[in-house]
């Protein structure tokens, strides 16, 4: 079975919101989050979600939820970090479903994916046991300093920008979240992180520059000025990215 895991926890400060967190801002009308879900919950390959929400806001996405008649999809209240999240979502499925299920987690403000990476992801999971989507480095990347030495480029080819979905079987992953909680381990930033400590082989998927985390006002901004241009036929993106 495969299974998207999408944490929508945060109260984006970044953002700079006074009202909504960030995930429920709305596009058209439609909440950012309602953007990312349509694209699991269309998915043929996708046997069911679970969310992570924050908490205070559950029954609102719910409602969302059933406005925009999306179905399989299961609200449980969130942690106080995306680590936390993405743990309280895997014991969910843990729950409901076999433990060699593929579990494809997923930001709630990534709303760009399209089909045929959540696709390739699940085909990655089966062949080599885990998925990272990720994007070349478009720009010069640069590292600080360590006590007298000079800042230095590192070669942007050999460089990658970890996106999502980050995927990996139930069992893998979950373990690894239980280690971590036994170690009190609680900074890691990504899935990708989190394996990569453990042990466990990442394999790249590639995807595309345009599936990117609202995070910041400009992110908006961006994912605005994409979902018009498509709208309008100005651009042509990837299947499944509508």
């Amino acid at each position: 079975m495969n299974v998207a895991l999408i944490f929508a926890g945060g109260t984006g400060q970044r953002m700079n919101t006074k009202e909504l967190p960030k995930q429920f801002l709305k596009l058209h009308g439609k909440p950012i989050i309602i953007y990312t879900l349509e694209k699991f919950a269309s998915h043929p390959e996708i046997d069911g979600i679970i969310v992570a929400c924050l908490s205070g806001w559950i029954e609102y996405l719910k409602e969302e939820i059933e406005k925009y008649n999306l179905k399989g999809i299961e609200v449980i209240e969130g942690g106080n970090s995306g680590q936390e999240s993405i743990y309280k979502t895997l014991l969910k499925a843990e729950e409901m479903y076999p433990e060699d299920t593929i579990v494809l987690i997923n930001d709630g403000v990534r709303p760009l994916i399209d089909s045929s990476l959540i696709s390739r992801n699940i085909e990655s999971v089966i062949k080599y046991g885990s998925a990272i989507s990720s994007s070349p480095a478009g720009e010069t990347v640069m590292m600080l300093p360590r006590d007298d030495e000079d800042v230095s480029i590192v070669d942007r080819k050999t460089c990658r920008y970890a996106k999502a979905p980050q995927s990996f079987y139930l069992k893998d992953i979950l373990a690894a979240h239980r280690r971590a909680i036994d170690e009190n381990k609680e900074e890691f930033i990504d899935s990708a992180s989190i394996m990569k400590h453990y042990g466990y082989k990442l394999h790249l998927v590639d995807c595309d520059s345009t599936n990117i985390k609202i995070t910041t006002p400009i992110d908006y901004y961006v994912f605005r000025a994409i979902i018009d241009a498509i709208e309008n036929e100005q651009i042509h993106l990837p299947e499944g990215v509508k």
